[in-house]
């Protein structure tokens, strides 16, 4: 499993906010291990790294906002 992979753990968050998550840890799996190492490997995953943050982040807002 690749290293980065430890940030996308979602058993730490409430169920709604995990749920988020799921689809995108899911993806990053798939990829990890259907992609061999290297730079642009680890920048996907960094980059779903950040948008995982960004995609919880707008569920608190949204969620602030109800």
């Amino acid at each position: 499993m690749n290293r980065l992979q430890k940030w996308l753990r979602h058993d730490h968050l409430p169920p709604h906010l995990g749920a988020v998550v799921q689809p995108i840890r899911a993806l990053a799996h798939e990829l990890d291990m259907a992609l061999s190492e290297g730079p642009e490997k680890t920048a996907g995953m960094r980059k779903l790294i950040e948008a995982k943050d960004c995609f919880v982040r707008a569920r608190i807002e949204q969620d602030d906002e109800a």
